[in-house]
Formats: C-alpha cells, sequence, structure tokens
C-alpha cells in the first residue's frame, strides 16, 4: 500500500462524511473562487467607472455637458450610499427575486424573454444574480478606493502632464491611473479575500458554492461539526494564501520602491 493509497484511505475512515462529499466540495471551492473572481473584476470596472464620474473635471464643455456630468455624478453618489448602507444579504435577495424576475422573464421580461429566458433563470438564474450582486456591493467600496487613490496622487503631476501637451484624458489615461492602479492592489486584495468569504451568502439562493456543499451534507446527515469546520479551514487556508500573494504582488509593484 502506497503513501496515497494509506492517506485516502484514513480520510475515508476518518472524515466519512468530507470522503463522501469530496467532489462537491471540491466544485464548492472551485465555484468559490470563481465567482469571488469575476465578482472583483465586475466591481473594479464599476468602481474605476464611478470613481471617474466623480473626480472628472470639464474645461470646455458647455451647460449641457456641465449638467449632464452633474446629474451622473449624483447618481454616483446615490449608488455608492445605497450599496455600501445596507446588508450584503438583502441585495442577494433582491437581485435574485426582485430584479432578475423582472429583467428576465418568459412573459414580461424587460431584457430577455421567450424560451431562452427561462431557460436562463433555470439554469444560471441564481448564479447570475448572486455575482451581480457581489459585483455592483463590490462595486460601491472600489469606488471609494480609487477615489482616494486618485487623489492621493500629487496634483503637480497632473499639471506638468498638462504642460507637456497632454489633454486631461490622456493624461489621465497614461499617468495618474498607471500610479493608481500600483497603490490600489492591496486595498483590491482585501476586496477579493472581502469576495471570496461573502461569497457564503449565495448559499441562500441556491448557488452550488462551498458552504452549500456542507449544507448539503449536513442536511443529509444532521450532522454539523465535520462540514462546517471543514470549510471554515478551507475558507481560512483560501484567504491566507491569498493574503500572501497580495501582499508579495504589492510588495513587487511598491511605488516607493521599498523591497
Amino acid at each position: 500500500m502506497n503513501s496515497e493509497t494509506g492517506l485516502i484511505q484514513m480520510f475515508s475512515q476518518h472524515f466519512p462524511i468530507i470522503y463522501e462529499y469530496r467532489q462537491m466540495f471540491f466544485y464548492g471551492v472551485l465555484a468559490t473562487i470563481g465567482i469571488a473572481a469575476a465578482s472583483t473584476f465586475l466591481g473594479v470596472v464599476l468602481g474605476l467607472i464611478n470613481a471617474l464620474i466623480r473626480v472628472i473635471k470639464i474645461e470646455k464643455g458647455n451647460m449641457f455637458t456641465r449638467s449632464v456630468l452633474w446629474l451622473l455624478q449624483q447618481c454616483s453618489r446615490l449608488y455608492v450610499t445605497l450599496f455600501r448602507g445596507t446588508p450584503m444579504l438583502v441585495q442577494v435577495f433582491i437581485w435574485h427575486f426582485v430584479w432578475s424576475p423582472m429583467l428576465v422573464h418568459q412573459q414580461h421580461g424587460l431584457l430577455i424573454s421567450g424560451e431562452s429566458a427561462l431557460y436562463l433563470r433555470q439554469t444560471y438564474g441564481a448564479l447570475v444574480a448572486g455575482i451581480l450582486a457581489l459585483s455592483f456591493n463590490s462595486g460601491a467600496y472600489i469606488t471609494e478606493v480609487f477615489r482616494s487613490g486618485i487623489k492621493s496622487i500629487d496634483r503637480g503631476q497632473m499639471e506638468a502632464a498638462r504642460s507637456l501637451g497632454l489633454s486631461y484624458g490622456q493624461a489621465m489615461r497614461h499617468i495618474i491611473l498607471p500610479q493608481t492602479l500600483r497603490r490600489m492592489l492591496g486595498p483590491l486584495g482585501n476586496e477579493f479575500i472581502t469576495l471570496l468569504k461573502d461569497s457564503s451568502l449565495l448559499s441562500t439562493i441556491g448557488v452550488a458554492e462551498l458552504l452549500y456543499a456542507a449544507k448539503s451534507a449536513t442536511g443529509r446527515y444532521l450532522t454539523y461539526e465535520e462540514p462546517y469546520y471543514f470549510i471554515a479551514l478551507v475558507y481560512l487556508m483560501l484567504t491566507m494564501v491569498l493574503a500572501w500573494f497580495f501582499a508579495r504582488l504589492e510588495k513587487k509593484y511598491n511605488t516607493d520602491g521599498n523591497r
């Protein structure tokens, strides 16, 4: 008997529930990481757009352009206030039970209707609603991260770029944003770790992630210690590895040059 076979036998004897549901736990881990990655990406996009709306300055715009910008800025502030000021779980339920049926419905969907809407809701409805809920919540926090990061860049760099003939947009794209992204690696890494843990909330709407696998095991055997201790350990291992990775990444791209 080789060491690998002996390890499997020991695991199946001492942790029978975990061993029986090993495949579900494995795919639950993959789903958890995938959900966190997708939500972080969409949150970064939303956060960056909203941060730019908040900090952009129109130098030669007419009254209509300035009015549109002012309206967008107010909408951005409202978005940040609403999504930062309400519980994540409530947002998950609203996305899944209210907004998703309103947008995608077989009979009266605003975006998609008919048989395709029925298929999408039955197959991917909970997953898409969950990712959107996490993304919009994350985007509200990342908006403030990007906004503070942009404002932390010395104003003289923008003035120097403008004196060299760059437009405001070119200076923002080539000078300000690259430095901001490097400074935001730490906060963005923390946001990814936060979403990794918050993805457990999606089990309440039937998304097959890590906590959903544990609930499936406990529902069959009415044993709570083994499954919940196991997923707590998995979450801890994932967060520790990710925290180490992002710390190394932040150190590598440290704008202060510290190694």
